[in-house]
């Protein structure tokens, strides 16, 4: 870790902050939202429906809004959506504590989403411009400290949950109001270029939808998105049906997202490095995507092992092949992720790089959600069929065909920069 905070000071002073800020938001977040659900069925009593609603209003309104995050963050200003953002966390996630009407608990997570959508693509045109060419090192880091966050969230909430989910969401809501304050004192404004502010933004949303390198890039970097979300839910599901509700299946989800966590914050850099200098960006993201669909093999080779009764072998059996599998979805996104969004600011011509972000989490989000809806029935057909490799061999299946996608668009040139001329307009410092 040393090495990893020496690497950080390196960079300008607004690299820095927009590594803690990501640090921050996460560790926020993910001390709230772990509990939410619990908060709404127990406490407040709500129906099952209901607290399935306020959750996907959350989801929707975050992916949804991005392309409007990241089309106002390219005309308005990077700086001003960041603290937008932050400030509707905080009134968000204050109103989840203090409220227990459903109208008001609608609002409050629709607010909690689209603060992401405002924040997230603005960050990420930030850090590509004042990283430069250490872009994809940059992104690196930026990951170490996003997957810090996510795990050291849940445990600051579990103590403070303890408490009361109230003293949780005034907590979360006063980390982001620090942090809304550090960003407008010691953060540099920038936006982008004044002949991208010029354009209308239905003309400027054309022209990316005319980017094809651009979204068949998108499409095929879902899939990524798709596996490693399994970690939230195959997996987690695949460890209870074997390893049952208790105390022994509890400890074997969490260490699924231990090992996760643990595995970037501390290789993430050490895997870049190796990667930057043996590889050229397809292959690193062809060969991250090869590691993703590898993961699910155990998974699948473990269906053809019997199953002990109980005691230590079943919990073996059911722990050992899905703590392996996030281990490599965890080191397939270490090796993708870097040159994932360098590959985006690239395909942009350096022009809205905002808004190519926001356009890329809103088709990864739909992705997503389409990808869990295949899986969830998979696993439920497998299940009904007695044939529980067929989940494993679909989604590994689905990784080395993602992989060979972004290999052949590597191959061909479509990953690369589009022409000088088609790449004007350079994101600039605000003037005052």
């Amino acid at each position: 870790m040393k090495g990893t905070f020496a690497q950080v000071r390196t960079y300008d002073r607004s690299v820095q902050l927009l590594m803690v800020n990501q640090f921050t938001i996460n560790l926020g977040f993910y001390m709230l939202m772990p509990y939410l659900a619990a908060h709404l069925a127990g406490p407040l009593g709500l129906a099952g429906w209901l607290v399935g609603l306020i959750l996907g209003v959350r989801n929707f309104s975050q992916q949804g809004m991005f392309l409007l995050g990241g089309t106002l963050a390219d005309r308005l200003g990077y700086k001003p959506m960041i603290i937008c953002g932050l400030v509707l966390r905080i009134i968000g996630f204050a109103t989840l504590g203090l409220v227990d009407s459903v109208p008001a608990l609608l609002a409050a997570s629709a607010a909690t989403g689209l603060a992401g959508a405002l924040f997230n693509p603005a960050s990420r045109a930030y850090l590509a411009l004042d990283a430069g060419e250490r872009r994809v090192e940059a992104f690196a880091l930026f990951n170490v400290f996003y997957q810090a966050g996510i795990l050291l969230g849940p445990l600051v909430g579990m103590v403070l949950t303890g408490v009361s989910f109230k003293v949780t969401c005034l907590t979360a809501a006063g980390v982001f109001a620090v942090l809304s304050l550090v960003q407008v004192r010691a953060l540099p404004a920038r936006r982008a270029a004044a002949d991208d502010r010029r354009e209308g933004v239905a003309a400027q949303w054309r022209g990316i939808l005319a980017n094809r390198p651009f979204l068949l890039f998108s499409a095929a970097m879902t899939v990524s998105y798709v596996l490693t979300f399994q970690v939230y839910l195959a997996l987690p599901l695949e460890v209870r049906r074997l390893g049952g509700d208790g105390r022994s299946g509890t400890v074997a989800v969490a260490l699924l997202f231990a090992v996760s966590g643990l595995s970037t914050v501390l290789g993430q850099t050490r895997v870049t490095a190796w990667c930057k200098a043996r590889l050229e960006p397809g292959q690193a993201l062809a060969g991250g995507l090869v590691v993703m669909g590898s993961a699910f093999l155990p998974l699948l080779l473990a269906t053809a092992l019997p199953v002990p009764g109980g005691g230590a072998g079943r919990w073996a059996v059911a722990a050992v092949p899905p703590v392996l599998a996030a281990l490599l979805l965890a080191l397939g996104t270490m090796i993708a992720y870097p040159f994932e969004m360098d590959t985006i600011v690239r395909l942009s011509g350096d022009r809205l790089v905002a808004t190519h972000y926001g356009l890329y989490n809103t088709v990864c989000g739909v992705g997503i959600t389409l990808g869990n809806l295949g899986t969830g029935a998979a696993l439920d057909a497998a299940r009904a069929a007695g044939v529980p490799a067929l989940p494993w061999a679909a989604l590994a299946l689905l990784g080395f065909g993602c992989a060979a996608a972004l290999y052949a668009l590597g191959r061909t040139g479509r990953l690369a920069a589009p022409p000088a001329g088609a790449a004007a307009g350079r994101a600039e410092p605000a003037r005052a």
